[in-house]
């Protein structure tokens, strides 16, 4: 018997797959105008939202200028940004930072001086940013931003939630990409609890999946972004655009015994210096603006300086601070550093590069719109062009919430009926395998020590190519894994996990040259002729893989 045969249907006007940020405030948003079901494949806090440490970059204070936040925001987009997609999102940015505080969230603020006990937001600074504009709640900004936003929901009878189901793939009502018909109306789920495949139809169906960052083998994401929207939409054969630009946070703690802890950046905004070993400073050999450049430069100075000295880490000093100013500005980074046997007030901080953001995504314009009718993204699986080559920190959750906000008055406009569209059966294998979890743990363990290895911080031409042979090999072998057994969650993580590092490696082999995150040794020089030149793949035929 195949026990994901699908058993059940479920109808709603919006269909959000994803719970973070982008897709709780689209929710928010859209249940105003028609029914919204909320999938997510772990409980509804886990997300990338939720381990998001430094903030919101956005325009409040009066020292700043929504002039400025752009130019800084082109500047580390290395010429690759959509100067359109940037005007908008920075200008409609704090609008939403309003909404958000109107659903909860609540921002650290600081007494103004000589002012009688008034305050205001206490704003951080961040690299690569010419003032202070990010808005953050303590050092936890993101879980704060969460649990706001889902208390918010649950007090909409208009959102229904489906924790721990697992969005398979995407549902079209033609396959062929020139027909006019062909639409985005749903999406087949696997529900982990009772392995049985469900179909949702949507008459919008929007992406909001978060990132990739499992894919490398180390990562500040949590275990949930393996990237299933982006290889859902390619397989569907929306545009992917710019997956080169993987963005590596240049400072995760470094602890080989304790798993991966983000530093946030506003850590260095503080003041904090970059070290070696020794002791002795190295940014001024690579950037005026020293530890506060853009994350791309931080990032190959550090793997620089690990590789020159035979280190395995450098370190993030803030001794000079005070104990009591860095127990308030950074607790929980101050609690997670002393539970590891590191007090940041004393000593330096051990810290190494690691995956955190992809930059490219999902190729849409500034409506949410990607290349399939009826699919949106939005958030980090979304390429809007807001981060070129590589991303401002903290532009992130600004993107997220004024996409959101765009694609929910686009679609409040868009008159569809989906009733009279068939869906496909779903289709699956019947076979058991007690080899199953060796199987999936070797392929998983392999693609992300190759991809850290071979497509990490700095490229060649020969790594890539050797890193594609033995993805695509991968992908052969999972392709009839997939079609022959029944499936689980750890088969479809895998799954995507192949297929987003096969992105990931074509899309880098076909930029000839180095730009923001991508650097390879063949070609070290930018390419004024490949500026605004987007890499972009579409699948145009949709084989089983």
């Amino acid at each position: 018997m195949d026990n994901n045969k699908s058993h059940a249907e479920h109808n709603f006007d919006y269909l959000v797959l994803g719970s973070g940020i982008a897709g709780l405030f689209f929710a928010l948003k859209a249940c105003k105008h028609g029914s919204v079901a909320i999938i997510t494949k772990k409980e509804r806090a886990e997300s990338n939202t939720n381990h998001a440490q430094g903030g919101i970059a956005a325009v409040t204070s009066k020292e700043d200028s929504v002039e400025m936040h752009i130019q800084d925001t082109l500047i580390a987009g290395a010429g690759l940004c959509d100067e359109e997609a940037v005007r908008i999102i920075v200008t409609e940015g704090p609008a939403r930072i309003s909404d958000l505080i109107s659903y909860g969230t609540h921002f650290t603020e600081r007494e103004i001086p000589d002012s009688n006990g008034a305050r205001e937001l206490d704003l951080g600074r961040e690299g690569g940013h010419s003032k202070r504009r990010v808005l953050h709640a303590g050092d936890i900004t993101g879980h704060q931003v969460e649990i706001a936003l889902l208390d918010a929901v649950s007090k909409e009878s208009n959102i229904c939630f489906f924790e721990h189901h697992f969005a398979i793939d995407l549902i079209l009502s033609n396959r062929d990409p020139q027909s006019p018909d062909r639409r985005c109306i749903g999406a087949y789920v696997l529900d982990a609890e009772t392995n049985q495949v469900e179909t949702f139809r949507g008459k919008h169906v929007i992406l909001a999946t978060g990132g990739c960052g499992k894919v490398y083998l180390y990562t500040t994401n949590p275990y949930i972004a393996t990237g299933d929207g982006l290889a859902m939409a390619w397989r569907a054969g929306a545009a992917i655009a710019n997956m080169e630009f993987i963005q590596f946070h240049p400072t995760c703690l470094y602890d080989p015994k304790g798993g991966s802890f983000l530093i946030s950046e506003a850590v260095r905004g503080e003041g904090a210096i970059l070290k070696n070993l020794d002791g002795s400073e190295f940014m001024q050999n690579y950037d005026k603006r020293l530890s506060l450049a853009p994350r791309d430069i931080v990032a190959r100075a550090i793997d620089n300086e690990m590789k020159k000295n035979g280190t395995d880490h450098v370190c993030l000093d803030i001794t000079h601070k005070s104990a009591p100013f860095l127990m308030n500005r950074f607790p929980n980074i101050y609690k997670h550093c002393l539970e590891r046997g590191i007090d940041m007030t004393k000593e330096p901080i051990p810290v190494v590069p690691a995956a955190h953001y992809q930059c490219g995504g999902v190729k849409t314009n500034m409506n949410g719109q990607t290349t399939v009718p009826g699919l949106y993204a939005i958030g980090e699986v979304a390429c809007t062009g807001l981060h070129g080559a590589n991303r401002l920190a903290s532009n992130s959750l600004l993107e997220a919430i004024v996409m959101a906000q765009r694609v929910a008055q686009y679609t409040v406009n868009e008159q569809i009926t989906l009733s009279q569209i068939p869906i496909p059966p779903w289709q699956s294998g019947n076979a058991q395998n007690s080899d199953e979890l060796v199987v999936l743990n070797h392929n998983w363990d392999e693609i992300r020590r190759l991809m850290w290895d071979y497509v990490g911080i700095v490229r060649t031409t020969r790594r890539l190519e050797r890193a594609r042979t033995r993805i695509e090999n991968i992908i052969d072998e999972i392709r009839e894994y997939y079609w022959d057994f029944t499936v689980t969650k750890e088969i479809l993580e895998l799954r995507n996990i192949a297929r987003v590092a096969w992105i990931i490696i074509v899309s880098a082999l076909s930029r000839k040259e180095s730009r923001g995150l991508h650097y390879t040794l063949d070609y070290p020089n930018s390419d004024p002729a490949l500026s605004q030149k987007n890499t972009l793949l579409i699948r145009s035929v949709e084989p089983k893989s």
